[in-house]
């Protein structure tokens, strides 16, 4: 039923270490050596990850430092302005308010020269309201 052939054994054996060496040259070193160039370069590129990502955050340390700069200058331009503007009205204030003292000063050397003015001619009048008060009185 069953025969076992010797050299059939012997050839497919033979067959089979052959086959392991050619494969073993032809496919599983490359395959190996692939692999161990892609871990290479795998380990390469997250060390230089590593080198951009300590670079990036000095970067943003200069970043946050130019940020904060430019906070403090835009914030001590704008008191300056607002300083500025507030000198500036506060001088017009002044000029009005001086402005306004001359006239009101005016006004009130005018109102005095028209009440003597008016006392003036009433106490020239006075002794014609006498004489028409006494009529008055005299009807009565």
């Amino acid at each position: 039923m069953l025969d076992i052939h010797l050299p059939l054994m012997l050839f497919v054996l033979a067959l089979f270490l052959t086959l392991l060496v050619l494969l073993n040259n032809m496919l599983f070193q490359p395959l190996i050596k692939f692999m161990d160039d892609r871990d290479s370069s795998i380990a390469k590129d997250l060390e230089a990850a590593k080198s951009f990502s300590g670079n990036t955050d000095e970067l943003n340390a200069k970043a946050d430092d130019i940020i904060s700069n430019a906070k403090n200058e835009a914030a001590s331009i704008r008191q300056k302005a607002i300083d500025d503007e507030k000198t500036l009205a506060a001088s017009k204030v002044e000029t009005k308010q001086n402005e306004l003292e001359t006239e009101y000063n005016k006004f009130v050397t005018q109102l005095n020269s028209d009440k003597e003015n008016l006392k003036k001619t009433l106490l020239s009048q006075m002794p014609l309201f006498k004489e028409s008060l006494k009529a008055k009185f005299s009807k009565l």
